[in-house]
């Protein structure tokens, strides 16, 4: 059997396979994608490579619908979320091809002694590997692709092997928008291929977006072959409340932060830190909004529901209280939380995936931010409290990539998405998504 193919979550039903790569397709791709280079590079404006994604945004808004309803078939996502990431993806390239002159353009240099002028110029470096996953099938390749190819690299994209339907769909948006042969590749690799076009001297760099074990074998490679390298890793992001004006509002966001995509987020609100004097009523505020959220979705895969049952008893047998929503049945896992959790439970250092949070209770702002920070990742966070002098000393203190303040679903295409820990480095989206994969070549002229 292939290592390509949907099977649909909620019925199990296998639908399509698709042939995973041969050898000597891997080598067509880098041939495709260096000769690409070249031409796209150096021949091809800014202004062109605009123009171009600015077709393949109109065409992820023309082809909403059926983009949404292969990543719900193929990962099992609620239709309406699939519509939502699909038209982000759209914005997504928009605004890349919207600001890609300003973000290229020259730095110039005050120069500190001598005659002439110095520039930063912003060129790209070559061919680009990106290893996206299943849980963001349109979005993610969005963040990796339209900053680089407004750039003015070639990619060659490997999707999550549940994820081919989709991976077919967006190389043809690409092909019908007019993008030419060699610039956006997609291929159904293996890992070791994966790793022989890391170590290819083609390429130039690799960005990952996936779990903690699959970052650290693409680094080691990447290091090796002395190429650069971009990850995005795992979460277990603290949402953390000191404070609330409206507590049924503020469970409705930890609700909403938590449970996401069926609970598959890197940056979901996973572990939620509650100051002892609003405890008691903010968990039964949030068994409430809970409830009243009913989630009817399964999990991408019956393994990834085994995966959260399993992590789950091993809690509850280590002390950990259940509150759950009910039993699992095939995908569908049961919504809800665990409290009680001791740092010595496996689960308080686990990443959790899938709509199950942590609760824990605090004396202090201090113990709060401690706890926060009790993690081996630093992806994102939320600081609920009304006070804004407390909300930012907290945020100041997080070890995180990102913090969001009074709000959740706060994402944009212009704010840079990143962690630090274990969690990954470097940035995308925003002007900070530009940056990795650039040559930021210095020209100094003497007069």
């Amino acid at each position: 059997m292939s290592e390509y193919y949907v099977r649909d979550p909620r019925t199990g039903e296998l639908i399509r396979e698709y042939p995973t790569a041969s050898d000597a397709d891997i080598q067509t791709a880098l041939t495709q994608a260096q000769a690409a280079y070249v031409d796209w590079s150096r021949t091809a404006s800014v202004e062109d490579r605009a123009r171009l994604l600015h077709k393949v945004a109109d065409l992820h808004d023309e082809r909403v619908d059926q983009l949404a309803d292969i990543i719900v078939r193929e990962m099992g996502k609620p239709l309406a979320e699939a519509r939502g990431e699909v038209e982000f993806s759209g914005a997504i390239y928009r605004y890349y091809a919207d600001n890609a002159a300003k973000f290229l353009a020259d730095e110039p240099i005050d120069l500190l002694a001598g005659t002439g002028s110095a520039v930063i110029r912003r060129c790209p470096i070559g061919v680009l590997v990106g290893i996206m996953p299943w849980n963001f099938p349109a979005y993610q390749v969005a963040r990796f692709a339209a900053p680089n190819l407004a750039t003015g690299n070639t990619i060659i994209l490997k999707h999550a092997p549940q994820c081919p339907e989709s991976a077919a769909a967006l190389h043809e948006i690409f092909a019908d928008a007019g993008f030419p042969v060699g610039t956006y590749v997609n291929v159904y690799a293996t890992n070791d291929q994966v790793a022989d076009m890391i170590a290819d001297p083609r390429v130039q760099g690799v960005s990952l977006t996936g779990s903690e074990r699959a970052g650290a074998a693409v680094a080691e490679i990447a290091g090796r072959n002395l190429k650069k390298v971009v990850l995005e890793l795992g979460g277990s992001d603290p949402f953390v409340v000191l404070g609330s004006n409206d507590l049924a509002a503020t469970a409705e966001a930890a609700v909403a932060a938590r449970n996401g995509n069926t609970g598959q987020a890197c940056n979901a609100g996973k572990r939620i830190i509650v100051i002892d004097s609003l405890y008691d009523d903010f968990v039964a505020a949030y068994q409430a909004k809970l409830a009243e959220a009913a989630i009817d979705s399964p999990l991408s895969s019956q393994a990834a529901a085994d995966r959260l049952g399993e992590q789950i008893a091993q809690a509850v047998s280590n002390g950990a209280r259940p509150e759950l929503s009910g039993d699992a049945e095939g995908a569908f896992s049961p919504s809800g939380f665990l409290t009680d959790v001791a740092p010595d439970n496996p689960a308080f250092y686990d990443e959790l995936f899938g709509p199950v949070a942590m609760i824990f209770k605090v004396a202090s702002e201090e113990e709060a931010v401690a706890l926060a920070n009790d993690t081996p990742f630093g992806l994102g966070s939320y600081v609920f409290t009304p006070d804004v002098a407390q909300a930012e000393r907290v945020a100041d203190q997080l070890d995180v990539g990102m913090v969001f303040i009074n709000g959740v679903d706060a994402d944009g295409v212009e704010l840079p998405f990143g962690g630090v820990k274990r969690s990954g480095f470097g940035r995308e989206l925003g002007r900070y998504g530009m940056e990795e994969f650039v040559n930021k070549k210095l020209i100094r002229v003497i007069e």
